[in-house]
């Protein structure tokens, strides 16, 4: 991270200046906003979702430490506590402080715990970019999510093959797995998939082409611009006099094979 959003808070203006002069000159830091107290650091803080604050301990009405204790659990900015006291180091870093700094604080000591925020905020950027990685590759390849992270952490690639289950958002935003093995066949509905699996109907947002490629060519065969078909679960083909063909599936519904997909019933047999 090349760029640091900060805020800094202390009930005296002139360690505010201070600090405020000395933080502009680091060009991998802005100063977004400077609070006098608790209540406008926490204000300041949802409002601005800063990287980093610095913080003074010892205020009126509310201290820092105290300030610390109210944060929720999300967005939890960095925490550099810049106090002239070094007893309340212990209870800073227990509250998981990213840095305690002692005024008059030195230009050095400043720059470097700036260097120990950006690292810090880079391994958590690496973090979520893994998670956000293994969960599309998991949505894609339907491969158990301890597995991608193993291979991840192997260097090894992972090979999305053909999945044995798709992923399905619901309108609730919950995901469904599908086997694909139980899946009967699929037809094209606007700019969604209806997929049929054990008598109940699933729709994707997917286009055929799309899916396509998930499925397993050797189980999955496309006998309409508009369908798919699971092979396993065609269990008769009719061709009628008119020169129609139509496939039987084991549920008993019956779809019809257009004349540009007629050569694939070779594939079935």
């Amino acid at each position: 991270m090349n760029h640091l959003k900060a805020i800094i808070v202390d009930d005296e203006p002139l360690a505010r200046e201070g600090l405020s002069l000395r933080l502009k000159e680091l060009p991998e830091v802005e100063v977004v906003a400077e609070c006098r107290n608790g209540r406008e650091a926490l204000a300041a803080i949802n409002d601005l979702r800063p990287d980093v604050v610095f913080l003074d301990i010892e205020m009126p009405c509310m201290s820092g430490l105290e300030m610390c204790e109210m944060f929720g659990e999300d967005n939890i900015p960095a925490i550099v506590f810049v106090t002239a006291y070094k007893r309340y180091a212990i209870e800073a870093f227990d509250l998981r402080a990213t840095d305690y700094l002692v005024k008059p604080v030195k230009m050095s000591r400043l720059k470097e715990s700036v260097a120990r925020i950006q690292e810090q905020l880079a391994v958590e950027q690496l973090k979520a970019d893994k998670e956000r990685l293994v969960q599309i590759v998991w949505e894609v390849t339907g491969k158990d999510t301890s597995e991608i992270e193993h291979l991840l952490q192997k260097g090894e690639s992972i090979d999305a093959g053909y999945p044995d289950k798709i992923a399905i958002k619901d309108p609730g935003n919950a995901t469904q797995l599908i086997q694909c093995a139980d899946i009967e066949w699929v037809e094209a509905a606007g700019d969604y998939m209806c997929v049929h699996a054990k008598g109940e109907t699933y729709i994707l947002r997917s286009t055929m082409k799309e899916l396509e490629t998930q499925l397993n060519p050797k189980l999955f065969q496309r006998i309409h611009r508009s369908s798919i078909v699971n092979v396993k679960h065609v269990v008769e083909i009719k061709s009628h006099s008119n020169g129609e063909c139509f496939v039987s599936l084991k549920s008993g519904f019956q779809l019809k094979v257009s004349r540009g997909y007629k050569k694939k019933i070779a594939d079935f047999i």
